[in-house]
């Protein structure tokens, strides 16, 4: 398609998963059996991309292990200095780089505080990684591009592992595996939509929903159309979304939809046929089809994936969208103005 940075990391995560699922399994493993049963609920600290992982794994650890996820405030750690109590949590900070410091500082107080804490990120020698009592490597290599692509689903294969694993779950693992098929057949898919991109060049807003698993695919990819087009696209719950904003729709309107099979899908399916209703453009990613649906853009995944595990591949379209839109509109999708690879805050 080019021979832009982005594309040939967005290409690498079949091999990125693969890697992960081959040489973390033990690891993720041990971690597993050396905190099962010495918490109650889990506490996540991220940014960005990273923090859209952290919504995956609150329906993730909520449905799969009926366990409470909340995300940190990190700014009450860092620039206020009034944690919260941490008794009887898991405290796990995400970050590809492993050096912002006020999601370093959740997981030393969570440290000083007596909790387990776990660093995914894709530097095992940085800042997060040295404080924090286990680490799961990402392995996704050095990821060049500023738009997170590989590290976040790497990021969500990871949190996927772990869950199975501290369930004691292993036949799960086998759906895991089969990830980096179902990665090369929508990257394979997409690149034959992706030239319709063209249609939304002169595009300035849009909205982009999901719900269940999926509302942390709809935050990734508003925030990649973001950062990469200096565009407003709002992520939106299909549920919240009826609260209000639909009133923005109006002929001609962008709306990027998430709707996998799924208990969400039927609620989902209803909503996308009343907004082409009121004209809306409909780009649709899902493994299943809505009838009487025509999308102006289709994105299909494989049916088979499950939909815990809907999020990885559905994500890729996205990227793939942002990025080739960022070409139609003559902007540099490696490095968008204004931003850096590693975004330190505190």
């Amino acid at each position: 398609m080019n021979n832009s940075i982005l594309y040939q990391e967005i290409s690498e995560q079949p091999a990125v998963i693969r890697r992960l699922v081959n040489n973390e399994r033990k690891n993720i493993e041990d971690i597993a059996d050396s905190i099962r049963s010495k918490f109650s609920y889990i506490y996540i600290a991220a940014r960005g991309s990273s923090d859209n992982a952290a919504r995956y794994a609150q329906y993730l650890f909520g449905i799969h292990n009926h366990l409470t996820v909340g995300l940190a405030t990190p700014s009450i750690f860092s620039l206020y200095q009034e944690p919260p109590l941490l008794k009887d949590a898991l405290v796990i900070g995400i970050s590809q780089s492993g050096q912002s410091p006020d999601i370093l500082s959740v997981i030393k107080v969570a440290s000083e505080q007596g909790c387990p804490t776990i660093a995914l990120t894709n530097d095992s020698s940085s800042p997060l990684a040295n404080a924090a009592t286990f680490v799961i490597n990402l392995q996704a290599h050095q990821e060049r591009a500023v738009a997170a692509t590989k590290t976040y689903t790497a990021s969500l294969t990871a949190l996927a592992m772990l869950s199975v694993l501290l369930n004691e779950h292993a036949a799960a693992l086998d759906n895991i595996a089969e990830l980096p098929g179902w990665i090369e057949n929508t990257i394979e898919e997409t690149k034959g939509v992706i030239p319709r991109v063209e249609r939304f060049r002169y595009m300035e807003h849009c909205a982009v929903l999901g719900r269940g698993y999926n509302y942390a695919t709809s935050f990734e990819i508003s925030l990649k159309i973001k950062e990469i087009n200096r565009i407003i696209a709002e992520p939106y719950s299909t549920a919240d979304f009826r609260h209000g904003p639909i009133s923005t729709i109006h002929p001609g309107f962008p709306v990027f939809i998430i709707a996998n099979e799924g208990p969400t899908f039927k609620d989902t399916a209803n909503l996308v046929s009343g907004l082409v209703d009121l004209g809306a453009e409909i780009i649709l990613v899902s493994n299943a089809n809505i009838p009487n649906l025509y999308p102006v853009m289709f994105f299909h995944i494989p049916t088979e994936v499950p939909e815990w595990l809907s999020p990885i591949p559905s994500v890729i379209p996205g990227q793939l969208f942002a990025m080739q839109l960022a070409l139609e509109r003559g902007l540099d999708p490696d490095f968008p103005a204004g931003l850096g690879k590693v975004t330190q805050t505190y």
